[in-house]
């Protein structure tokens, strides 16, 4: 992730640029975010982390319930082959992207939060741009910087408390690495943040209890390579073994 600034580069780009997918790609990585769903219309799910030990992957705390897009979810574009047989996301269509993914910076309200992920803040200035024509499609952008017309048309002010009535979502979350080559109307601005109520449907984000995030903060670091994966049950048994995906339920 490129360093958030109020001056000089204006933006965060929301996925850096990334390899071609390898016949592995979860190669080199050692922490596993994984939500599973029951199918491509479910709008929640099961998360359960990860991590990879010389026997192999091991479950980290308990799992929980997370909610995920309004619509279900779709195939995006990530650090896995590209898929046929199921939706393919696209932006506004309230699904959350399936797939593998790098995961990128923390970001919230406060000055700093407890987590080895880099980390910035958010300002009331701070804007994800999820208009497809814009050049900064995808990013994080600061208004003050960029001028308040590069930002007109966003529907995701960062700082969701100081234009939302005190709106909790944003108040910590990281960034999940969907399209990372800002493709034109090919989705936007997909986080993992927290839910404003229990079990609330997201615009295509995954949301969960403050606590579950707070916990996931503080466990994730760069070093480990971290990726998320979103998949229904149906296709995360077709691919478990040929992406090398923990066995659901192991001990």
């Amino acid at each position: 992730m490129l360093p958030y600034l109020r001056t000089a580069v204006a933006t965060v780009v929301l996925a850096c640029a990334l390899p071609a997918w390898a016949a592995d790609p979860l190669d080199g990585t050692t922490q596993l975010v994984v939500v599973t769903t029951a199918d491509w219309d479910a709008t929640s799910g099961t998360l359960q982390a990860y991590a990879r030990t010389e026997t192999g992957w091991r479950p980290q705390g308990e799992a929980f319930t997370v909610a995920v897009g309004r619509s279900g979810s779709a195939w995006g574009t990530g650090l896995h082959p590209a898929q046929k047989g199921g939706p393919q996301k696209q932006e506004g269509d309230g699904r959350s992207p399936a797939g593998i993914f790098a995961i990128g910076e923390a970001f919230g309200y406060a000055d700093k939060v407890t987590t080895s992920l880099p980390y910035q803040p958010m300002m009331e200035s701070s804007y994800c741009m999820d208009v497809p024509d814009s050049k900064y499609y995808n990013r994080i952008v600061d208004a003050d910087v960029v001028g308040a017309e590069a930002v007109e048309g966003s529907t995701e002010p960062m700082r969701l408390d100081l234009h939302n009535k005190g709106d909790v979502r944003y108040r910590e979350g990281f960034v999940i690495e969907h399209n990372p080559k800002a493709v034109p109307r090919g989705g936007s601005c997909i986080f993992a943040h927290l839910w404003r109520t229990p079990g609330e449907a997201t615009a295509g984000c995954t949301a969960m209890e403050p606590a579950h995030m707070t916990t996931l903060l503080g466990w994730l670091t760069p070093a480990a390579q971290p990726r998320f994966v979103l998949l229904p049950k149906a296709q995360y048994a077709q691919l478990q073994a040929q992406w090398q995906l923990p066995a659901l339920g192991a001990p």
